[in-house]
């Protein structure tokens, strides 16, 4: 059980209840700060206070007073208006970590709605009752208005949800697990809709999936390294210290780790003195990525314990004040950030890749072919890891660096966090597939200089490639094995084997 509280939700919950089933609760706490902050909404609307979004309409129309007996229409007419999601929907993970984090927001107490609006919230995450969200249509300040407003029809018995492995009228699923939707009162829609979850949802689940794809990177240039008779002296903990970045230090002595009884490794001079750039460099650019990836756990964790709402009550309703915690900058950037970081793993594992297949800068047959010139081997690996590469880089283009003024020039500067974290998320699946190549490569390569010679954690790790990619004996259709490894890859089984091999040494 994961209790929240408004104020402590970390990654690692959200992969308990993501991955895991766990389910929620909200603290005792933390519905004591709900209810005064809702009691101080009640007080503006029977004292009929001028307040943005509780007596007033939304964006543009913030002069427009409205009439006490009319904020229950207001409520409503601001959710289906807004939702005006296209495209897509969001996987459902992301959907129900969107719920999450709308829970987990609103329990800071203060957003001023009713308790049992957290708890309808609450259901749908621990009965897994996914609300239908269109991936595109936010511009990422304001909050995430369309994606929200469509979580928030579910509450109301409007739009779709994923349930029981169909997709569905809310009002069906709601009535199958005996819940009843709720009709909104004053602020609450506004509440439910004004933040930043969406996109720190994607986020959580884009960096939750970076985070084991750049462990799993790391094996894999070990791998490589075998493949290769790479040079270790490279990865030497003093050439590491002398820089003094210390992802990098940790990288490389995660790889020695990999390669400690390695026969197939070489030092410097042995083979040649140098190796190329991909090889020798991995703790400084692998490193270099998991800085990045630091400071986005840094920024999602903040941002996941955020009141981003507007506007927040403070001191019992003393102060009501607008401000702008809705603006997806912070996100914003920290996405584009780990669009970049990801980007570059599959970069220099496509560079690794060539150094694997092409017979001019390896004595390993040409395109690890059976009999090359009648088979191509794993020739066109290279182009398809080229293309998703050269994708990639299309897509690393900052989001953040775009805004287009909305509602009337009133919202005249927007983040476009939602895009840049969709796009994360595309890089990482193309990544993977990527790094997916590479494995499939390496294992070959190794396989011709000897899998009794490997070492014992990338000899492990082979052993449970090849329960998923056999061996090269003939040409075949390779995109099923790139598809195979891509998605074992992504399992949690697998994550626990990278995490075993790094924690069999304390320093990691």
């Amino acid at each position: 059980m994961v209790v929240l509280t408004g104020q402590s939700l970390i990654l690692e919950d959200m992969k308990d209840v993501l991955y895991r089933g766990h389910k929620i609760h909200a603290s005792e706490q933390s519905m004591k700060a709900v209810k005064k902050s809702r009691e101080a909404v009640e007080r503006i609307v029977s004292e009929a206070k001028v307040v943005y979004g509780i007596t007033t309409g939304f964006g543009k129309f913030s002069d427009v007073l409205i009439d006490i007996n009319r904020v229950q229409d207001l409520q409503l007419n601001l959710i289906r208006s807004h939702a005006c999601g296209l495209g897509d929907p969001f996987p459902e993970i992301v959907a129900k970590a969107m719920v999450l984090l709308r829970a987990n927001a609103l329990l800071k107490g203060f957003s001023g709605v009713r308790p049992i609006v957290i708890e309808k919230l609450l259901e749908l995450v621990n009965k897994e009752i996914i609300p239908v969200i269109p991936q595109q249509g936010s511009l990422g300040a304001s909050g995430d208005l369309a994606p929200l407003s469509h979580l928030a029809l579910v509450l109301i018995g409007e739009g779709e949800v994923f349930y029981k492995g169909s997709r569905m009228d809310s009002l069906d699923a709601l009535k199958q697990e005996g819940i009843f939707p709720i009709t909104l009162e004053a602020k609450e829609g506004l509440a439910l809709i004004n933040g930043t979850q969406a996109m720190t949802a994607m986020g959580v689940v884009g960096y939750l999936e970076a985070e084991q794809l750049a462990q799993e990177s790391e094996l894999i240039a070990a791998m490589t390294m075998e493949g290769l008779n790479g040079i270790i002296d490279a990865f030497a903990e003093e050439v590491q210290v002398a820089r003094g970045y210390i992802q990098q230090i940790d990288t490389a002595a995660r790889i020695r780790h990999y390669l400690s009884d390695s026969l197939l490794t070489s030092i410097q001079g042995e083979l040649r003195v140098q190796d190329a750039y991909s090889l020798r460099c991995i703790p400084q650019v692998h490193g270099a990525s998991w800085q990045v990836l630091d400071y986005v756990k840094e920024k999602l964790e903040i941002e996941m314990n955020a009141a981003t709402d507007n506007p927040l009550i403070f001191d019992d309703g003393e102060k009501v004040i607008s401000g702008g915690n809705f603006h997806g900058q912070p996100i914003a950037f920290a996405m584009d950030f780990m669009k970049i970081a990801v980007a570059e793993l599959a970069n220099i594992s496509e560079r690794r890749i060539e150094r694997l297949v092409n017979p001019q800068l390896n004595d390993l047959p040409a395109f690890l072919s059976p009999e090359p010139g009648l088979q191509s081997g794993a020739m066109i690996m290279q182009y398809a890891a080229a293309s998703l590469v050269s994708e990639n880089k299309t897509l690393a283009h900052p989001a953040s660096v775009d805004s287009i003024p909305s509602s009337a020039n009133q919202e005249d500067h927007v983040s476009m966090g939602t895009i840049a974290a969709r796009h994360a998320y595309q890089i990482i699946q193309n990544a993977r597939r990527v790094i997916a190549i590479e494995l499939i490569c390496a294992m070959q390569a190794v396989e011709y200089r000897g899998v009794n010679k490997m070492a014992s954690h990338t000899k492990m790790f082979y052993e449970k490639g090849r329960e998923q990619v056999p061996s090269i004996k003939q040409d075949r259709i390779f995109s099923k094995d790139i598809e195979n490894a891509t998605e074992w890859l992504k399992t949690i089984e697998f994550s626990h084997l990278v995490k075993n091999l790094r924690m069999e040494n304390s320093s990691y």
